[in-house]
């Protein structure tokens, strides 16, 4: 498994961090209103009524629409560059062990001081400042990271508004054009995942399968599973004492307690668990930012 581990990270490092550079800078663009890049994004609203499942570019339109608001909402990514290389070095690491291998992933560490961390459809993920800071070793980034991962490989977002019907009947985005009621609609379904997201939680047994992904993901990769179990309870001490919640994982995921219950009865699946890598030295010399 360590070796594993060591191979898997080899391998991302090798695109991690120019496409991601180059896709949050893009991304970065589209904030500025008057943009060219935020003119052609806003104008793929067009939708094409299909019978077929939405496919992966309308996916990924969708999630960038929903990455803008995270960045809105949040701040932009912390300037850091060899942070965030490692942060997607760590991402790619657990993507490639994950169920859905087949898309590409970009991760940024943002500037705020809420501890949370989001996916949006289509494979771009975001993790907080503080979330961050409070983590001690690279296998609990790897499991934060790998339960946003199990978002997006189990589609959970799009799930979640395909039961609310926001999307019914919606296939493939097919001109980068704003116009008629097929817009409108485009634009509101966007509002409505945008509550869904950041605001409401994802359906409480969509976290939990988000949990289990990650602890199995994480241990495919060469890390100790129980990771994912030391962020919750960390996130139970900072809970206990924080004031503002609003837009943390304590507003938008359920009980902390639960969650730990649920995954500790699971790690019996993973004997000699304790005997993979953690990784405490490396991710102390890289990721550790300044509050």
């Amino acid at each position: 498994m360590r070796f594993l581990l060591m191979i898997t990270l080899l391998a991302a490092s090798l695109s991690a961090s120019s496409a991601s550079a180059s896709f949050f800078d893009t991304l970065q663009k589209v904030v500025k209103p008057d943009s060219k890049e935020n003119k052609i994004f806003s104008g793929a609203s067009q939708l094409l009524s299909s019978s077929k499942e939405i496919d992966y570019k309308t996916e990924r339109i969708i999630g960038e629409s929903l990455a803008l608001e995270g960045l809105q909402r949040f701040g932009n990514p912390v300037k850091n560059e060899a942070l965030q290389r490692y942060v997607n070095l760590v991402g790619n690491a657990v993507a490639d062990n994950s169920k859905r291998t087949t898309i590409p992933y970009q991760f940024a560490v943002l500037d705020s001081p809420v501890q949370n961390a989001f996916a949006v459809p289509g494979g771009v993920i975001f993790v907080s400042r503080a979330l961050v800071s409070i983590l001690d070793d690279e296998s609990e980034l790897a499991a934060v990271l790998a339960h946003e991962v199990g978002h997006v490989a189990a589609k959970h977002a799009l799930k979640s508004t395909q039961r609310a019907q926001f999307f019914q009947g919606v296939g493939t985005i097919t001109a980068a054009s704003v116009g008629g009621s097929k817009g409108k609609v485009f634009a509101s379904a966007i509002g409505d995942m945008q509550a869904v997201l950041f605001d409401k939680g994802l359906d409480k047994n969509m976290e939990f399968e988000a949990d289990q992904a990650a602890m199995e993901t994480t241990y495919r990769t060469g890390y100790d599973p129980s990771a994912m179990i030391r962020v919750l309870e960390k996130l139970q001490k900072v809970e206990a004492t924080s004031k503002d919640k609003k837009g943390s994982w304590f507003t938008t995921h359920p009980p902390l307690n639960e969650r730990i219950a649920r995954l500790q009865a699971q790690l019996q699946k993973y004997p000699g668990y304790s005997s993979l890598a953690r990784e405490h030295d490396r991710f102390v010399r890289t990721v550790k930012v300044k509050k």
